[in-house]
């Protein structure tokens, strides 16, 4: 490597990790993750066509409402990758817009495999300069904990961020999640995170994970403790899903600090009007607070 190259390299300033960026956010925002989830029915709500376009249009107009006042926004993967190329383009653009707006982003990709493949799913969400990198990804660890390992690292590497699923809240999961009583899957995912967080100074380490808003007492019937996770807790389903703020308190306890909240349809149905996006993301900032 040229000397010029390596000393430029060298003194690049690294990237502050992402648990300390959301940690910074969420104090300075308010706990909330608004979902950016373009279904075809919320897009013909907010008189939009089922296409690119309206696609775009849903996506922008919801960063542009939300990047102000939420700790982060989280685009639903899935519901770009159905208007195929041109979809996964919207996608890139919205995350860009993220960054230009200065609001975290997590592409809710839910990516797992293995090897090479992994490798290359970290790749595409979380190497500086790919076209599809946000701040964080959330990652399937049911081929095991330690299969998550070139995105744990490439995210670590890059200041980035990953949301792995531990405790979802469909009926389903618990056919896989809950087996083992006191020893679960989930408990062993649980303290993956943990172990791996240890690599982080600061209040947050990098590796979060997904537990649901409506799970219940699922934390108590499988004896797991969040508290030695020190990572972010994603937690789907305030609002339209059912969970309000109270629920949120009662569920997670003495966890409930690092419990990052998401409202996708109970903010989004307010649209398109960008006015009313902002005020009913500010409703349920009241509602976390007050909590």
């Amino acid at each position: 490597m040229p000397e010029s190259v390596s000393q430029h390299q060298e003194q690049q300033p690294a990237r502050e990790s992402f648990g300390s960026r959301l940690a910074a956010a969420m104090v300075a925002q308010g706990p909330l993750c608004v979902g950016i989830d373009p279904h075809p029915q919320l897009l013909a709500e907010w008189g939009l066509n089922d296409d690119v376009a309206g696609l775009e249009r849903f996506s922008l107009t919801v960063v542009d409402a939300v990047a102000s006042l939420a700790a982060a926004v989280k685009p639903q993967v899935a519901l770009y990758e159905r208007h195929g190329s041109a979809g996964l383009a919207v996608l890139e653009r919205t995350l860009a817009a993220c960054a230009d707006s200065g609001v975290l982003s997590i592409a809710d990709a839910k990516r797992g495999d293995i090897g090479s493949t992994m490798a290359a799913y970290a790749d595409a969400w979380l190497r500086d300069g790919s076209s599809l990198a946000a701040d964080s990804v959330t990652l399937s660890p049911y081929l095991g904990f330690e299969s998550l390992r070139p995105a744990l690292d490439l995210a670590a590497e890059h200041g980035r961020g990953v949301f792995v699923l531990a405790l979802t809240s469909n009926p389903e999961g618990k056919s896989v999640q809950h087996v083992g009583g006191s020893d679960s899957v989930a408990r062993r995912i649980v303290a993956a995170a943990a172990a791996e967080n240890r690599r982080y100074q600061g209040t947050l380490g990098s590796v979060g994970l997904v537990v649901g808003a409506t799970i219940g007492s699922a934390l108590k019937d499988l004896d797991i403790d969040l508290g030695p996770v020190r990572g972010a807790i994603l937690a789907p389903g305030l609002g339209a899903q059912g969970a309000t703020p109270s629920d949120l308190r009662a569920t997670f306890g003495d966890a409930y600090p690092s419990v990052l909240a998401t409202s996708s349809r109970g903010i989004l149905a307010a649209g398109p009007s960008v006015e009313a996006l902002r005020a009913a993301t500010g409703e349920t900032l009241r509602g976390l607070r007050s909590a």
